[in-house]
């Protein structure tokens, strides 16, 4: 075999490292591959299984000619979304009927009080614990901080002592706690007793809130790690056309479908419990959730073998604030902007790097090399962009309960509130096959690069717009109740003087005319959302990945956090001022955002490329391979 073939072949060992055990089995099979994206086959230990012989790291000029396609979705990676999806029916499938539990009374049908709180298809509207307004979108902004402030001390484990799949079973288990204890409080007999119910849904609200965090915190990225491809690679299709396979165009698609997953199980979760609530009771609509939770216990358990996942290491956390502090103390100004213009830069970094310490002495932590402190930078990169975020999450939490109130100001024609907020998820699962039978091919066929910069830049508008509708919504629905800004309260008088609890006291418009504003949110969460977790399974540290997914999940804590100083403004007459208010906090987000980050998006595919090396460069720092597909110590290396 002739030199060039060799060194075509080691480069594609290079790029397909985890790849070479599954072909090697499959060959010993006497079964064909699996053919990834138009048909493209793989190599092994050095022999080409197909006439594609030319697998190979891209050069620049390859980089700026050469399409770009991702790799197909495995096996693996579809079993853990299963669980994501079991996961979010369980959560939003619970979390739906929240509103109604915590805020309203237990309704009094055809004379008598309901004991299940179900409203059994009457114009009363179903409830529990009736603690009115204020106090549901309080314990529910509470839900949303706590499930996004316990991924850091989940992330924080999973990366450095757990590992990812532990941590994800963990979760699972606690959550399962949680929803036993939000079934009980919802039993008729618990629920006669006030105190008690209350107690055993706080209690209930926080269990499942710590195994949700401790779930959200590595699933996302384990999916992403079951990716094969793990570096940029240049092969040659049957039909002749040479391409690159992009990680990161996979991780893209990959959380697209990801995300297809969660919106299935949301739509599932929140349209079943809303006619369990209505025609049941609480109980069902608890109990199914937790049911079906136990879904992912068979899939983690027989699929433990399969999955991929980074090891933990312990001392990652204390690298990169080591790190983090040689930068900052030598860079640290009095004046603020000096401070700014150098944090980041490459007089920061160097700093960290071991390089600058020959000849004197290293701290003990400084375990790393020069190249981690390159990833290390990407994921500060990634950390700044998420800072923007909780403008946008203040703007998306109005779904899980204030959108759900205004539906409920309108006339609902016999159907339950809750019901408008499933057009959330219904839109994304539209959307999502749009985007990849439509959007991202297209962007591909013509080699449009379509950056997250972009794409989040583009979410904070889209969701500013639904703000700006909602508020102006709002405003005719108080220009049409007999009531005024008093619609929907109890003791109030009408202009007329009449009382308002005697009278169709809810705005003749259908509740349906708030469909626009879930529209506007599910096609920001495309752009927004989903691009968030590629950002930080893109960018991030191979051994840091579910901690910064950990911070990216924390700004809507953050964004909870600010929602309870705005929460006087969640009733009447003030809820104009509410969706006015967040629309211009996102529109003023997009665009700082923008200005901020549009240095980034000039440099993404750069960005995207630290980590990844040539064959070449391996051999420059002295890592060769006795053969040309790597050794198997090699392979943490190789999967950045």
């Amino acid at each position: 075999m002739s030199t060039s073939v060799e060194f075509d072949h080691a480069c594609a060992g290079e790029a397909l490292a985890e790849q070479l055990r599954y072909n090697k089995h499959v060959s010993d099979m006497g079964q064909e591959h699996d053919l990834l994206p138009a048909s493209v086959e793989h190599v092994t230990r050095g022999k080409a299984v197909d006439e594609s012989d030319d697998w190979h790291f891209p050069t620049e000029e390859e980089r700026r000619t050469l399409r770009r396609v991702s790799e197909k979705m495995n096996w693996p990676a579809f079993a853990i979304c299963v669980c994501e999806f079991a996961e979010r029916f369980s959560y939003y499938g619970a979390t739906q009927v929240y509103s109604n539990f915590i805020s309203k009374p237990r309704p009094v049908v055809h004379g008598a009080l309901s004991r299940t709180g179900a409203n059994k298809g009457t114009d009363s509207t179903s409830g529990a614990l009736g603690l009115g307004t204020v106090a549901s979108q309080g314990l529910t902004l509470f839900n949303s901080f706590w499930c996004s402030v316990t991924p850091l001390l989940a992330g924080w484990l999973a990366d450095a002592y757990l590992g990812r799949f532990r941590i994800i079973c963990w979760g699972t288990g606690i959550a399962q706690v949680g929803h036993i204890l939000l079934t009980v409080s919802a039993i008729p007999g618990v629920m006669d007793h006030q105190r008690g119910a209350e107690a055993c849904f706080v209690m209930a609200l926080i269990i499942m809130g710590t195994g949700t965090g401790v779930f959200k915190a590595s699933c996302p990225v384990l999916v992403a790690e079951q990716i094969k491809i793990k570096q940029q690679t240049v092969i040659t299709l049957k039909s002749g056309e040479s391409v690159i396979v992009d990680p990161a165009l996979t991780t893209a698609r990959t959380y697209m479908w990801y995300y297809e997953m969660i919106n299935l199980g949301s739509l599932a979760g929140q349209l079943g419990m809303i006619y369990a609530e209505q025609n049941v009771g609480y109980w069902l609509a608890y109990l199914l959730p937790t049911l079906v939770f136990f879904l992912p216990f068979p899939v983690l358990w027989f699929g433990r073998h399969y999955y991929r996942s980074e090891p933990p290491n312990g001392s990652v956390l204390t690298q990169a604030c080591g790190a983090l502090w040689l930068g900052i103390r030598h860079t640290l100004s009095w004046n603020p902007w000096t401070f700014l213009r150098k944090y980041g830069s490459e007089e920061f970094w160097s700093y960290a790097r071991p390089s600058t310490f020959r000849g004197a002495v290293r701290p003990r932590w400084m375990t790393y090399d020069d190249r981690w402190v390159d990833q290390l930078d990407r994921g500060v990169k990634a950390c700044n962009i998420f800072l923007l975020f909780p403008l946008y999450y203040l703007c998306y939490n109005q779904i899980t309960n204030n959108l759900i109130v205004q539906a409920g100001q309108m006339d609902m024609s016999g159907s339950p509130n809750e019901l408008v907020s499933q057009l959330d998820p219904i839109f994304i699962i539209v959307f999502v096959l749009l985007f990849q039978f439509g959007l991202y091919p297209a962007c591909e066929r013509y080699n449009i690069p379509f950056t997250p910069i972009k794409r989040v830049a583009i979410g904070f508008f889209l969701v500013s717009l639904a703000m700006v509708w909602a508020a102006v919504l709002q405003h005719y629905i108080y220009r049409t109740s007999p009531c005024g800004t008093h619609v929907g309260d109890h003791g109030y008088r009408a202009p007329d003087g009449s009382e308002c609890s005697s009278l169709q006291n809810s705005s003749p418009l259908s509740m349906w005319v708030s469909s626009g504003s879930y529209v506007l949110i599910a096609f920001s969460e495309l752009f927004a959302s989903v691009t968030s977790m590629e950002v930080a399974m893109v960018m991030a540290p191979k051994n840091m990945r579910s901690i910064v997914m950990a911070i990216g999940t924390f700004m809507s804590a953050i964004a909870s956090a600010i929602g309870e100083a705005f929460i006087g403004l969640s009733q009447n007459p003030n809820w104009v001022i509410n969706y006015g208010l967040f629309a211009g906090l996102a529109f003023v987000g997009g665009i700082l955002f923008w200005l901020c980050f549009r240095r980034i998006d000039q440099h993404q595919d750069s960005l995207n490329m630290v980590g990844q090396e040539t064959f070449e460069e391996r051999v420059a720092r002295g890592v060769e391979a006795a053969e040309p597909g790597p050794r198997a110590s090699e392979k943490a290396d190789i999967a950045a």
